[in-house]
């Protein structure tokens, strides 16, 4: 008979994926995950699989909430611009701890495109990222709330300044610098 799971798989993935996100996959060692994660070897094994199904499941976890986050402020205000605005700094927001590193990011650039189930979870939150913006961008020039911009390359300019801020808090960058930076970015599209 099985016994029952003496800890907490939510918590424990999430401090997984604290660690995955501060240091990588390759730089977190097993023993450094069970330690941080506060369950024994088995218990990996038993909840999660291996190391690397651990990380697929903390960067799928990881990747969901960031772009719910993402897309909940980006409905947040009525003006387009400051809803931009807040949807490229929601990773900032007070409480969070965006110095420690972006697990999706840091998949990207730990693996590129070597590796297809890490590249399935990604891509899907790009296509949800996508369709969120590039809808915001229409319905922002349709409506003149912003200038006569292209919006699949308004897309990937911010989606590459969303990127910027995430490299740029990682280097210690704080709230005040990331939001000049993404203002300095939205003017682009400004009427």
């Amino acid at each position: 008979m099985a016994r029952p799971v003496e800890f907490d798989p939510d918590e424990a993935l999430g401090a997984a994926i604290k660690l995955f996100a501060s240091h990588g996959y390759e730089g977190s060692s097993t023993a450094d995950l069970l330690a941080r994660m506060g369950i024994a070897r088995q218990s990996l094994y038993g909840a999660f699989g291996d190391k690397r199904r651990l990380f697929l499941k903390a960067l799928a976890r990881y990747n969901g909430a960031s772009v719910a986050e993402f897309v909940s402020a980006l409905g947040s205000k009525r003006d387009r611009l400051k809803a931009l605005e807040a949807a490229l700094l929601a990773f900032a927001r007070p409480g969070g701890e965006p110095e420690a590193g972006c697990l999706g990011l840091g998949s990207i650039t730990e693996f590129g495109r070597s590796d297809a189930e890490i590249n399935a979870i990604n891509d899907a939150s790009a296509r949800t990222l996508l369709t969120a913006l590039a809808t915001h961008i229409r319905e922002g020039v349709a409506a003149g709330d912003m200038g006569d911009v292209d919006p699949e390359a308004a897309v990937q300019f911010l989606l590459a300044v969303r990127s910027g801020l995430k490299v740029a808090a990682r280097s210690g960058a704080g709230f005040d610098a990331l939001r000049a930076i993404a203002r300095m970015a939205l003017r682009s599209l400004q009427a």
